[in-house]
């Protein structure tokens, strides 16, 4: 994923910040408790889209 765009990109709820999991190629959001995914370099941001964390993710 492109570096620029990761620097602009918050999460669509809080506005917070975002973690970047390349292993996972997921946006993470820790106080919203959501992963968003990133398919094909595109991060895809909607709330029906991402995942809960889990309880050890969020710590």
């Amino acid at each position: 994923m492109d570096k620029k765009l990761f620097e602009i990109l918050a999460c669509p709820l809080c506005k917070g910040d975002l973690k970047h999991e390349r292993e996972t190629h997921e946006l993470i959001c820790r106080p919203c408790g959501l992963a968003f995914p990133v398919r094909d370099d595109i991060p895809v941001m909607l709330e029906s889209e991402a995942r809960t964390l889990t309880t050890d993710e969020r710590l």
